[in-house]
């Protein structure tokens, strides 16, 4: 006890000092700002209505316009946003493929086929369940929303941690419209992208986008010890991804709107590579390239996706009522790479190879919302609806000789996923300056799960398994106006997600991890400042997870499993801030502080091959994780932008900057010298001059621009194989609207 509340005071008064500081560093410049530079509104849909961001009573972030257009303009996939927002960071063990999402350090390192991630990730009002779902790029996006914490009672699935809402731009009725963007920058790394608005008719709209994104080879593959025998270049991907949308109005009272969608990628897998990681510490090996790579086997990634939704909407007077019909389906996955990441004989220590595939063969998800709400004028608003979910998915992996490439073991599983649920809000306004919110769900989930072919694998256990659970749901928050620019809030909720389960291999039977559970408490402010010319956003949290599902791979084999901890303890603070300093300078700042910790004395895990343990050893030559943070959860994150321009003739000079800084983060349950990620920064600059009235922009940028190489995953049963960051990149960039 006397340690958290320690952790409480440095929280508090670390960020009671960021918000001193912002006031007093930004109020003398803001006073000069002219009455007409002012913040525009941001609207949300976190309470799945469109509202004022002040007025929401969750700890939630908005990415929309420039900041987005920036971030993503080095032709980079969703893992951009990592460190960009408070509490939010994404990574992958997979490329471009399989992003796990983890929000206050509550997340699922997990990369099984059928994994489940306590983090929802919501494209276009649609669940992505199957991480390979969560990875559909951003492009001719409206704005991306982080919500932080449980956000149950009001979104489909898997959502205790929060979630990561994605909204596409729509059709509109009033004209032709569009925009066109065009980048190239280092290893020929080229982005185009496009949309055109066209009315069809006064009640018919369509909008069409889409994406090309490719990237040379550019890291040197070789097969031998003395880097002569050079086999190809890995490192490049291709990538397109397209949408229609049409929109039918017929009067003021109906809309329906349509939606389809695919994407195809192809490219290198990710590249592990062998003895990385300098023996003893965090560090890259001395003298490592990270240019080359040895390694003799194959190496590739295929990946095939489509989906359609279609969103009606009826207005009957006193309520409005939805229909939200989705499909998403996985054509083909294929990802086949060198997980000792070397060979035979060096460079360093490979004991032995492992070459292995991952593949869903087929994976189709649907997915039906009912939903109405209320539009009364009164003090009483409320929603309710019915939510459906179907998936069924059918893949697995597959083991290689390296040698001859020949394929030596195979396991494919199919899992069914069923569930239903039934949710409500209420919204109560008891005065002017006090609202009260109150929501409920009630969920039903149930997994079939069965082994379909086990090719030299011996079962250890059945072959298949069920599992099903139900659980009710709920949160409370409260909204007052201390004036007019000024909001309080206090949010309590609790989240749920079903149990996961993961499949078999050599040495283990089909896992099960039991349902979890969350119960979270935050509470914040949200303020205009000096005439709308600065923006604050301040939040406290405190949350507790009961069986929270934890994946334990490695050790001394290339084993996966899943385990539950008992419990999870976490709390922290998040801070966001934007400002007009000047007519021509607009800053924002963000941090964030998650402090997690499991807390189960009875809980152990194998240790790892060659690594340094730093944490105790049992008995048994376990290693006891007890009191260790989360995976992937960094304590510290901080993320700025900066946005200086000139008027210069019937245009404006600009130079934007963005950053994105986040403290050690663990790789895995157990705590280990080598296992750990070293604090990161990655910053970016963008030069370039636009016209028109914005109508044309050209510019220049900078992507890690300080080329910081960081190692930022491991594989641990091996040897001290890892994987890294991007490499610093350059570019240019045209882009036009009309």
């Amino acid at each position: 006890m006397t340690k958290m509340s320690k952790m409480h005071k440095r929280v508090i008064a670390a960020h009671g000092a960021m918000l001193a500081l912002s006031a007093l560093s930004a109020a003398p410049a803001m006073a000069q700002a002219t009455s007409t530079n002012e913040l525009q509104t941001v609207t949300v849909t976190a309470q799945r209505r469109t509202e004022n961001i002040k007025e929401v009573p969750v700890s939630v972030s908005a990415v929309k316009g420039e900041k987005l257009d920036v971030i993503v303009s080095g032709g980079e996939d969703i893992r951009v946003l990592a460190g960009k927002v408070p509490s939010l960071n994404i990574e992958s063990s997979n490329g471009r493929t399989f992003p796990r999402f983890y929000i206050r350090g509550y997340g699922n390192t997990d990369f099984s086929l059928f994994a489940s991630q306590p983090v929802s990730l919501i494209y276009d009002d649609i669940v992505q369940e199957n991480p390979i779902l969560k990875g559909f790029p951003i492009f001719d996006v409206a704005g991306v929303e982080v919500l932080r914490g449980p956000q149950g009672t009001l979104f489909g699935r898997n959502t205790p941690a929060g979630v990561v809402k994605l909204e596409s731009e729509k059709p509109n009725l009033k004209k032709v419209e569009g925009y066109y963007n065009a980048t190239w920058g280092s290893h020929n790394t080229v982005n185009l992208e496009g949309a055109v608005n066209v009315p069809l008719s006064d009640k018919w709209a369509m909008r069409v986008s889409t994406l090309r994104q490719h990237r040379d080879d550019f890291v040197n593959n070789y097969s031998d010890l003395a880097r002569t025998n050079k086999t190809g270049e890995l490192d490049g991907y291709n990538e397109h991804a397209e949408r229609v949308q049409f929109l039918y109005t017929p009067d003021s009272t109906f809309s329906a709107l349509f939606n389809v969608h695919q994407r195809t990628t192809s490219g290198s897998a990710r590249l592990f590579r062998a003895n990385l990681i300098k023996k003893g510490t965090n560090d890259i090996a001395d003298g490592y390239d990270l240019n080359s790579i040895v390694t003799n086997a194959q190496n590739f990634q295929d990946l095939k996706t489509q989906g359609a939704n279609l969103r009606l909407s009826w207005d009957l007077g006193a309520v409005k009522l939805y229909s939200i019909t989705g499909y998403e389906g996985v054509d083909h996955y294929h990802s086949r790479g060198d997980i000792d990441g070397g060979i035979i004989g060096g460079p360093g220590v490979v004991p032995f190879q492992v070459q292995t595939a991952s593949r869903l063969t087929d994976l189709t998800q649907y997915s039906q919302e009912f939903r109405v709400e209320s539009k009364n004028t009164g003090p009483m608003n409320w929603q309710a609806g019915l939510y459906y979910f179907d998936e069924d998915a059918t893949g697995g992996s597959d083991n290689f000789d390296s040698v001859t490439q020949a394929q030596t073991s195979r396991v494919i599983s199919n899992q069914k996923n069923k569930a239903w649920a039934a949710f409500g809000s209420v919204t109560y306004a008891v005065n002017d300056a006090f609202t009260l919110r109150g929501g409920l769900r009630y969920t039903d989930d149930k997994k079939d799960f069965a082994t379909l072919e086990h090719t030299n694998v011996t079962l250890i256990g059945p072959a298949g398994i069920s599992e099903s659970k139900s659980k009710v749901n709920w949160d409370l928050s409260g909204t007052y106006k201390l004036n007019r620019d000024v909001n309080l809030y206090a949010r309590m909720a609790t989240g749920f997600r079903a149990p996961s389960i993961a499949a078999a291999s050599a040495s283990v039977p089909v896992t099960v991890a039991d349902a979890e559970t969350v119960t979270s408490i935050e509470g914040g402010i949200k303020a205009d400042l000096f005439e709308r010319r600065a923006r604050l956003n301040f939040s406290l949290y405190d949350f507790e997870v009961k069986n929270q599902q934890l994946t334990v791979v490695g050790g001394n084999s290339n084993v996966t499993k899943l385990i539950n901890a008992a419990k999870t303890k976490a709390q922290g603070a998040e801070f966001d801030v934007e400002g007009i300093v000047s007519p021509s300078l607009r800053v924002t700042a963000g941090a964030s502080y998650n402090f997690t910790e499991i807390r189960d004395p009875s809980l152990s895990v194998n240790k790892c091959a060659q690594c340094t343990i730093t944490d105790p050893i049992n008995a048994a030559g376990r290693v006891d994780i007890n009191g260790n943070p989360l995976p992937q959860a960094p304590k510290w994150t901080l993320n700025a932008t900066a946005r200086y321009s000139v008027p210069v003739g019937d245009g404006e000079f600009f130079v934007y900057t963005d950053w994105s800084y986040r403290t050690k983060i663990n790789f895995f349950l157990y705590e280990a010298a080598e296992f750990s990620g070293k604090p990161l920064l990655e910053g970016g600059l963008r030069v370039g001059y636009n016209w028109a009235g914005g109508k044309y922009e050209v510019a220049a940028f900078g992507r890690n621009i300080l080329d910081q190489r960081r190692i930022t995953g491991a594989i641990d049963f091996n040897n001290l194989t890892g994987f890294t960051n991007e490499p610093r990149t350059w570019g240019v960039q045209f882009k036009g609207n009309f």
